[in-house]
C-alpha cells in the first residue's frame, strides 16, 4: 500500500502462490484440515434424520393453494359469525336449513325422492308428514335414527328402517301392527293389535267382525278371552263380547242379551259345558237373563221379568191345587 492506503498492485498477484500451510497439533502430524460448509451441513444433517412433525406440517403449509384455502376458511368463519350476530344467519337457516344442509344440497346430496313400502292402513301423506323430511334437509344429514323414532310414534306402526341411498333417495320400510280385536272402554271403541296397542278408533265397518272385549286391562288379556272362543265350538258365532269383570273373570254377551258369568279359574271348562247345553237342552233360548257358572258342577239362572212373573203365577197355582186336596 502507499500513504494513502492504496494497493501498489492487484490482490491476486499479492496472493499468487500462497499456500496454507497445515496445522501442526502436539503429537500429531499431517493432518489436512478438511473444510465444512454450512449448506453441506444442512444438507447431511437431513439425509440423516426423518422429517419431524413440523417439518411436514411446514410443507403442507407452503403447498400450493393451501394458504388462500386457510384464508378463505378464516372469512367465512368471520363471515358466517357476523351474520349470526346480525340475523341473517337465522333468517338464512330458516329459509334454506342449516348450513351443512345447504352444502350438501348445493354439492348434489339433496333428498329428490321417498320411497315407502309395507303400508296397508297408514297412507303415504301420513308417514312423510310424521317422519318432517322435507326439501330443506340433504341426505348426508338426515338422521335415521330420528326419523325412525318419530315413525314409531305412530300406534300403528310395530317397527320401521330407513336406508339412505345416494345421492338422492330415502327407501322407508313399514312394519304395521294388524288389526286383531276390538276394545270398548268408557263408551269408545278403538281397534287393538295382538299385543293389546290401540292402534285407531273403530269407525269402519271393515272389521265389525273382529272379536270384542270389553273393561279395563281387556286389551292386555285378549288371548285368554280367544282360548274362550275356542273352547265354545259351535257355539262361538253366537258370543259378541267378553267382559272382563275386576280383571278377574269373564263374562260372556250372547246374542240375545243373555249373560254367562264363567268362573275365575276354569272358565274354558265352563264355557265347553254351556256348550253342552245348548246343544242338549237350549239352554239359551229360553226367557234368561243370566246364567251363572261360576260354582263347579252348578248353573244358576235368572228369569226375565215376564218369565219369572209366569213362573210366579205357576208356582201359585200349584200351591192353590195343592191346598185344595189337602
Amino acid at each position: 500500500m502507499d500513504g494513502g492506503r492504496r494497493l501498489l498492485r492487484p490482490v491476486r498477484e499479492a496472493f499468487e502462490g500462497f499456500q496454507p500451510s497445515a496445522p501442526v497439533y502436539a503429537g500429531v502430524a499431517n493432518i489436512a484440515p478438511v473444510p465444512v460448509f454450512a449448506a453441506d451441513y444442512g444438507r447431511r444433517s437431513l439425509a440423516r434424520r426423518a422429517p419431524s412433525l413440523a417439518d411436514r406440517l411446514l410443507l403442507v403449509l407452503t403447498a400450493r393453494g393451501v394458504g388462500t384455502i386457510m384464508a378463505l376458511g378464516l372469512f367465512l368463519g368471520v363471515g358466517l359469525y357476523g351474520a349470526r350476530l346480525g340475523g341473517e344467519y337465522s333468517t338464512f337457516v330458516a329459509a334454506e336449513g342449516s348450513v351443512a344442509d345447504y352444502a350438501a344440497r348445493v354439492a348434489g346430496f339433496a333428498i329428490r325422492t321417498v320411497t315407502i313400502s309395507g303400508t296397508h292402513a297408514l297412507t303415504q301423506q301420513e308417514v312423510i308428514a310424521v317422519t318432517g323430511i322435507g326439501a330443506k334437509d340433504s341426505l348426508p344429514f338426515l338422521d335415521v335414527r330420528t326419523v325412525r323414532a318419530r315413525l314409531k310414534t305412530l300406534p300403528m306402526v310395530k317397527d320401521a328402517s330407513i336406508t339412505k341411498l345416494y345421492p338422492g333417495r330415502v327407501v322407508i320400510d313399514i312394519e304395521e301392527r294388524k288389526p286383531y280385536a276390538l276394545w270398548q272402554m268408557d263408551g269408545t271403541v278403538k281397534i287393538v293389535a295382538a299385543d293389546g296397542t290401540a292402534i285407531d278408533t273403530y269407525d269402519d265397518r271393515r272389521f265389525a267382525a273382529l272379536p270384542l272385549v270389553v273393561g279395563p286391562g281387556a286389551n292386555m288379556r285378549i288371548d285368554e278371552y280367544m282360548a274362550l272362543l275356542a273352547a265354545a265350538g259351535d257355539l262361538k258365532p253366537r258370543i259378541k263380547a267378553g267382559m272382563l269383570v275386576a280383571g278377574r273373570r269373564w263374562t260372556l254377551q250372547i246374542d240375545n242379551q243373555v249373560e254367562v258369568a264363567l268362573p275365575e279359574i276354569g272358565a274354558a271348562a265352563a264355557v265347553a259345558e254351556l256348550a253342552k247345553l245348548q246343544r242338549e237342552d237350549h239352554v239359551l233360548d229360553k226367557d234368561i237373563l243370566l246364567i251363572d257358572l261360576r260354582v263347579p258342577g252348578r248353573m244358576f239362572v235368572r228369569l226375565t221379568e215376564n218369565a219369572a212373573a209366569a213362573r210366579a203365577a205357576v208356582l201359585a197355582q200349584k200351591s192353590k191345587k195343592k191346598g185344595a186336596r189337602t
